[in-house]
């Protein structure tokens, strides 16, 4: 069993014991007695199953499961509770909030059986999810085959948001859905003329209009997709400006949500690294002394800062940043 299963217990003899018996049976076993300590673990490392007490002094087992997911929705959940209050139970397992309830004192086989049963759930949720991923980049990918030029494009500013989330200290979750917007955020293109995408001059009045409407697009095929509530707005929010100058809403600073502003710098970066048919790509010093133009009026400046700060790691011996590996 390689996932790692996260035992939570103020009872130390309880916790010892229950993590003994997991690690007896291969399990790759973190443990403490404290749900605040529990998810500052949760937050730093892939945890695949908790295995919690439910009443516990700083908060019981159910309020824990509850902040998980803050930072993770695939966490299999298993409850354990010295009273055996069977509504309680049945009420968290009909909700979704707990895998498996395990009453004190339990029997090793028990344990052990949800534990198994609870990998081979995590490993199930897993598969689904990387499935769904793949899906999620094609499509980016199938959007890009309407501009050509524009080839990598999802990818290069998912890199590169992902950067800014990892310097800001940004959680799992966060820089997942970060990367599926990133991925996704021209998805309203698709409605967008071909010949209005690839047009070698500047764009007449109505067709920037076209052109402007292929956030609210996409955001409509998001959210009828059920994506999550961060990935729409990346897409709808993308190209506000921080001055409220932007589209589609026109939202100003604050009022932008983070990771559309985050997405905003990594493609406003992008887009002028890369070459047009009209003109090269921009140097990176180039393209830094223009970012500065847009800090305070089209573009967060702490958020662009925080980019280059983490570009920095990626000068090479000419002075330049090639696309640093994808993270």
């Amino acid at each position: 069993m390689q996932e790692v299963v996260l035992v939570v217990d103020d009872d130390k003899a309880i916790l010892g014991y229950t993590a003994e018996l997991l690690t007896g049976i291969g399990a790759n076993v973190l443990s403490c007695n404290s749900p605040v300590e529990a998810l500052a673990i949760i937050k730093e490392k892939p945890i695949a199953i908790v295995v919690s007490d439910y009443y516990m002094p700083e908060m019981t087992g159910l309020e824990l499961f509850s902040r998980m997911r803050e930072f993770s929705h695939s966490i299999v959940k298993i409850l354990m509770t010295s009273k055996a209050d069977l509504a309680m139970a049945v009420g968290a397992i009909n909700s979704g909030e707990v895998f498996r309830f395990l009453s004190k004192p339990w029997q090793d086989a028990e344990m052990v059986a949800a534990v198994r049963d609870g990998a081979r759930r995590y490993r199930m949720m897993l598969a689904s999810s990387e499935d769904m991923e793949f899906l999620l980049h094609a499509l980016g990918q199938t959007i890009e085959l309407k501009d050509p030029l524009t080839k990598g494009h999802c990818e290069r500013v998912a890199t590169y948001a992902e950067i800014i989330a990892r310097r800001m200290g940004l959680d799992m979750e966060a820089k997942h859905d970060l990367k599926v917007g990133s991925w996704l955020h021209d998805c309203g293109k698709i409605g967008v003329p071909e010949a209005i995408l690839n047009a070698e001059r500047g764009l007449t009045d109505g067709e920037m209009e076209v052109v402007r409407k292929h956030p609210i697009w996409g955001a409509t095929v998001a959210e009828a997709a059920n994506m999550p509530a961060v990935v729409v707005n990346i897409i709808l929010h993308h190209h506000e400006y921080y001055n409220g100058r932007g589209y589609p809403i026109g939202l100003a600073t604050d009022a932008i949500p983070l990771e559309a502003r985050i997405v905003a710098a990594a493609d406003v970066y992008d887009a002028l690294r890369s070459s047009r048919p009209y003109r090269p790509g921009f140097s990176y010093s180039d393209t830094r002394c223009i970012m500065a133009s847009m800090s305070g009026n089209q573009l967060d400046p702490a958020i662009l800062a925080t980019l280059f700060e983490g570009l920095e790691e990626y000068r090479d011996e000419e002075g330049d940043h090639p696309l640093p590996p994808p993270l």
